[in-house]
């Protein structure tokens, strides 16, 4: 079986997309009860069909544009928030009023929508309000960090810029191979001190080992055990940066953890699921992006001389290569001794049809064919060259389990990390494309479509 929320990133947006759905659904309701519209009250809503209906189109949408303006994608301060939701709500209303005007569905639309986008926005700010109030009534979570190295100061680091997850860092706790503090930032323990006593006075709910080298007897295990059977959460560097940001580190990563970790679901109900959900979306994509591409494909013969397509051998599922086609966004000679090379960000070789191809990703919409083919899905780890795998796999660890599964049109990396061009680029985005490949599931795949609009719309990701 697959999990349906694969991480805490993933199900802390799903929940706060549903909470607002919900909260649209019963703002409509209220707006009718408001006008009368439901005579009987709220004790009489199972009757009235035609009112249910318009409240859950209204919630569905509602919670559906506010994820592709990104207010779930990550914690937003408080006036980029209000701008991005209420641009939300002035559009939702007003198409639901064009909707309930065109079909005869209420006798005042106008009324009716007004006060439940008043209902709604009231509610979703009072609620974020007291969740913010709440939270400093009840604490967040204490940690513990276990090593006092530079890898302990980017964990603090990752804390404190984490407000989703907010946690309460109560100190480090040094090794046996920490021989200097090069921390700060919060207080440094006694070594001497057992563990177990200071988990205990100051009340840590999670221990984070910040430490790669872990053998030879450098860590308390024994103190750790006892803490771990006593209910406190503990943590590597691998399952912390997974968690605080969505990727999966390479420097320390084992393959144990790979082996004996939850996660790289391949069964055969995902793939058909996946299969079936990638002809449907690639088909009905098509059939909407054929006027863009039309309209591309004739930009592209105007700017300059050369072809509409580009094919070039990518690596795909299995290592098996397959003709990757794309709209042409370079010039014809861009590679005209033969030599391959990265692409670039604000790359010279680009036209000026292609710049704006790539920042909107028109130039992708080809690859939908390879979707209904089976090379590609709609969503994966980007295809990349023979030349360049042959490379990668020689300087990045666990390289070629990118491989286990189909290239994507967009993916995980691509909507989370800033354009690759350099092999250090490509070990970040590798380091998002093993979490993908750790955590698949079908609401992964909706997810990255969701943060794909995003990204087009904000540029917020990368291309």
């Amino acid at each position: 079986m697959f999990r349906v929320f694969p991480s805490r990133e993933s199900s802390a947006a799903a929940y706060e997309a549903l909470l607002d759905g919900v909260l649209g659904f019963l703002a409509l309701l209220a707006a009718a009860v408001t006008l009368g519209a439901l005579p009987g009250g709220l004790t009489d809503l199972a009757a009235d069909v035609r009112e249910l209906g318009i409240a859950l189109g209204f919630a569905v949408v509602m919670a559906l544009l506010q994820s592709f303006v990104g207010v779930y994608r990550h914690r937003l301060r408080l006036v980029p928030l209000t701008l991005r939701v209420s641009a939300v709500v002035v559009l939702v209303g007003y198409g639901t009023y064009l909707a309930l005007k065109q079909f005869d569905l209420h006798p005042h639309p106008g009324p009716l929508v007004g006060t439940a986008a008043a209902y709604f926005l009231l509610a979703i700010f009072l609620l974020r309000g007291l969740a913010v109030a709440v939270r400093g009534v009840t604490g967040v979570p204490r940690v513990l960090i276990v090593g006092t190295g530079a890898e302990a100061q980017a964990v603090l680091c990752d804390l404190r810029a984490d407000d989703r997850h907010m946690r309460d860092v109560i100190g480090f706790f040094p090794t046996a191979l920490d021989d200097e503090a090069l921390v700060e930032g919060a207080p440094i323990f006694d070594r001497s001190r057992p563990l177990t006593d200071i988990v205990a006075k100051y009340g840590v709910d999670e221990i984070v080992v910040a430490v790669r080298e872990q053998r030879g007897g450098v860590m308390p295990m024994d103190q750790l055990l006892v803490c771990r059977t006593r209910g406190i959460k503990i943590l590597d560097l691998a399952a912390f940066y997974e968690r605080s940001r969505a990727e999966v580190p390479v420097d320390s990563l084992k393959a144990s953890w790979l082996v004996y970790g939850e996660g790289f679901v391949q069964g055969p109900a995902r793939r058909m699921i996946k299969r079936a959900f990638d002809v449907a979306s690639s088909a009905v994509l098509l059939l909407i992006a054929s006027p863009v591409m039309l309209v591309a494909a004739l930009a592209i013969k105007l700017d300059s001389r050369g072809p509409i397509f580009y094919r070039q051998e990518r690596v795909g599922l299995g290592g098996r290569s397959f003709q990757c086609v794309k709209f042409r966004s370079m010039r014809t000679d861009a590679e005209s001794d033969g030599v391959a090379r990265w692409a670039a960000k604000n790359d010279s070789r680009v036209t000026r049809v292609g710049a704006f191809m790539r920042k909107t990703r028109i130039d992708e919409l080809p690859q939908l064919i390879s979707v209904l083919k089976g090379e590609m899905s709609i969503v994966g780890p980007r295809p990349e060259r023979p030349e360049f795998v042959a490379q990668l796999k020689d300087q990045i660890p666990f390289y070629d389990l990118r491989h286990g599964v189909k290239p994507g049109v967009t993916g995980w990396a691509q909507v989370r990390f800033t354009y690759g061009g350099s092999i250090e680029d490509a070990r970040r985005k590798h380091q998002f494309d093993l979490y993908y490949l750790k955590n698949n599931s079908i609401w992964l795949d909706l997810q990255v479509l969701v943060e794909t609009v995003t990204v087009v719309l904000f540029r917020e990701g990368a291309h």
